[in-house]
């Protein structure tokens, strides 16, 4: 556990396996558990805007965890790859993700995650954050040869901002760790404000 700037004096429960969200909890110099919820992810319904869509996910799968761990602070999120009103899953083979990322390529798209935080009382916050990302004109030839490093077949819209798929992107605006998972500024001031975690001495 590397020492960061913060720290926790009472248990955390990462209520996700995305090894992105670990490395940025641990960033910060938290220790915590890591307890991903077994429920399926229901589609998004009718009408339903992806930042209702992602905050429905992360309650579903936060408070389902948090039913198991009952005294400690349970944080969960979901993340989505928007354009338009088109939510972006993972990619189902390499054409899909093909196709998903010249859909993205030259184009603004938004990265909306939400995320849960089940205090030890009980109590449930929960926010949506988006965050718009510019993505450069790339050839099919380019996007072929990122699909055959294997990175995107895992991801939400088939790309990782924090790994090769890096020089896709051009700009962003607003929160960069959204975009990796999880809104680590505004988290974090929600753990601040309840004394979760405070700031490391020494």
């Amino acid at each position: 556990m590397k020492k960061g700037p913060f720290h926790n004096h009472s248990p955390i429960v990462l209520a996700s396996g995305s090894p992105r969200r670990r490395e940025l909890m641990s960033d910060l110099g938290l220790t915590f558990d890591v307890h991903p919820s077994p429920l399926d992810e229901p589609l998004p319904e009718p009408g339903e805007s992806p930042a209702a869509y992602v905050l429905r996910m992360a309650e579903l799968k936060t408070l389902d965890v948090a039913a198991r761990f009952r005294g400690a602070t349970v944080i969960g999120a979901d993340t989505a790859v928007v354009l338009g009103n088109r939510i972006m899953g993972k990619p189902q083979s390499k054409l899909d993700a093909l196709e998903m990322l010249t859909a993205l390529s030259g184009a603004t798209h938004q990265v909306v995650s939400g995320f849960c935080v089940v205090l030890p009382d009980g109590k449930t916050l929960s926010e949506a954050v988006s965050t718009d990302v510019d993505m450069r004109q790339s050839s099919e030839a380019e996007l072929m040869s990122y699909i055959e490093t294997g990175e995107p077949m895992d991801k939400a819209g088939a790309y990782a901002i924090q790994g090769v798929g890096t020089f896709l992107v051009t700009a962003i605006r607003g929160s960069y760790t959204n975009v990796v998972g999880l809104p680590v500024a505004r988290v974090l001031e929600i753990l601040l404000s309840w004394a979760i975690v405070v700031p490391r001495q020494g």
